[in-house]
């Protein structure tokens, strides 16, 4: 059995294969459907407490792929598909670009990625991409769009639509609850919502967004003095830059404070191996992590020392290489004590950042 039969089936996949086949044949319209399981075990981001990633580029590029071979009349017609050559890519890529959440993808979706994992996870022959390539064309093979003769192409489609319409409504939901925040005027209160937020359930994009924005605010006010010379010594205050969106490919490093050029990390628990992975990126510079726990800090420290004395093997350059590389660990319960340090002024402030950084990781901006 593979991974994705094995996940239990969403609603709203479950709703839309009804609506289609009826109460009698979706079971085995998807019981002998890898692709529509494939996208069902990734649609964990419609939960709330999702650690998931949304794979966007994957969703999009199958569902770019089937709304021009419906368009284009392929449906129910495997002889004409048989001899076609493929959707060209640019028209592909231009179309993914208008969907929801679409604006920044590039060209994972249509890469060995998604057929590598397809094929990971459905137990598939790898030797059937799921996104046959074709000299800059693309199509989806045959068989997986047609079970027992049935073209099952329109029913993929709506999966995906649904899929995007619930990212939609949950993202919306986010941003309400920042409208009603900013209107509130007591500055506890704010803070008291906030902190709803901030939790070990909170979505990894959401948790990135909201620990940046606190560390933005809580490191603006604090001082250093530089200078080249002793006369040329000056104030700075310390100022903290976001690399990149939150599924960017950020080569271990989400934040970099100046003047100070230090690097900071956001992660899970998980594994310990991820820590290193991030190390190993950035040289072994040190690094911050920003970890999404209620644990005591010095407990993670602590445990990722450990794991760096093991992984070492004994060797003790190696290990004074990964003990070096962990600068600081910063759990929910710093996040929470620094915010809740704040005046209004800066609450406002944190909220701001917060609301602003949300848009632009959701594409809202330009909405």
């Amino acid at each position: 059995m593979s991974v994705a039969s094995n996940k239990n089936i969403e609603n709203f996949v479950k709703e839309e294969l009804i609506s289609i086949y009826g109460d009698e044949g979706w079971k085995q319209i998807y019981d002998n459907s890898p692709l529509l399981q494939y996208l069902n075990l990734k649609s964990g981001a419609i939960h709330g407490n999702s650690k998931s990633r949304r794979s966007l580029a994957n969703w999009y590029a199958i569902y770019s792929i089937l709304c021009f071979y419906i368009e284009q009349g392929f449906e129910n017609n495997k002889s004409d598909y048989l001899k076609f050559e493929g959707f060209q890519y640019i028209l592909l890529f231009n179309f993914q670009r208008t969907l929801y959440g679409g604006t920044k993808l590039q060209n994972h979706g249509f890469n060995s990625r998604a057929n590598d994992e397809f094929a990971n996870k459905t137990g598939s022959d790898v030797g059937k991409p799921l996104i046959v390539k074709n000299n800059g064309k693309y199509l989806i093979h045959p068989e997986y769009l047609y079970v027992n003769g049935i073209d099952i192409s329109k029913a993929v489609v709506n999966v995906v639509k649904k899929y995007q319409e619930i990212l939609f409504n949950k993202d919306n939901v986010f941003v309400q609850k920042l409208d009603a925040l900013k209107v509130l005027e007591e500055n506890t209160e704010k803070k008291s919502v906030l902190q709803e937020f901030l939790t070990v359930d909170s979505e990894a994009r959401i948790f990135e967004i909201i620990s940046y924005a606190i560390l933005e605010t809580h490191y603006k006010n604090q001082v250093v003095y530089f200078g080249w010379t002793r006369d040329t010594i000056s104030e700075e205050n310390l100022q903290l830059y976001k690399t990149g969106r939150t599924n960017a490919n950020d080569g271990g490093i989400d934040f970099v404070m100046r003047p100070l050029g230090r690097f900071f990390q956001v992660t899970e628990v998980g594994s310990y191996e991820k820590y290193f992975l991030d190390m190993d990126k950035v040289n072994h510079f040190p690094l911050t992590f920003v970890v999404k726990t209620i644990q005591d800090k010095q407990d993670v420290y602590d445990a990722l020392l450990e794991f760096g004395t093991e992984k070492s093997g004994g060797l003790e350059v190696l290990r004074e290489l990964y003990h070096s590389a962990i600068e600081e660990v910063i759990t929910i319960n710093e996040l929470l004590s620094w915010m809740e340090e704040l005046n209004e002024e800066d609450t406002n402030f944190l909220i701001e950042e917060i609301d602003r950084y949300f848009r632009i990781e959701m594409n809202m901006e330009f909405e």
